[in-house]
């Protein structure tokens, strides 16, 4: 399997995991709770790597994020250019 990178993060979603946690008031490890609780491994280092753009992110686990943070995939896949550090 061929993975696509950019060289500069492992995926898109990273910022937009970490503005959400944040406006839900959530550490990463109470985060990570959450999503465990839900019978989802994630923990708080893996939170902590998507949102810094070090882990690749797999299709099921945008899905898992997306319901918990009740939004679509879409609102979660889409890039927002102001958090693009290519630019």
């Amino acid at each position: 399997m061929k993975i696509f990178w950019d060289g500069i993060s492992k995926n898109i979603i990273g910022s937009k995991i970490k503005t959400l946690r944040k406006e839900n008031n959530l550490t990463q490890k109470e985060l990570a709770e959450k999503l465990q609780l839900e019978g989802h491994e994630f923990s708080d280092l893996t939170i902590l790597r998507i949102e810094q753009g070090k882990r690749f992110v797999s299709d099921f686990e945008v899905i898992i994020l997306a319901d918990f943070f009740g939004i679509t995939t879409d609102e979660l896949l889409i890039k927002d250019h102001k958090d693009d550090k290519s630019m």
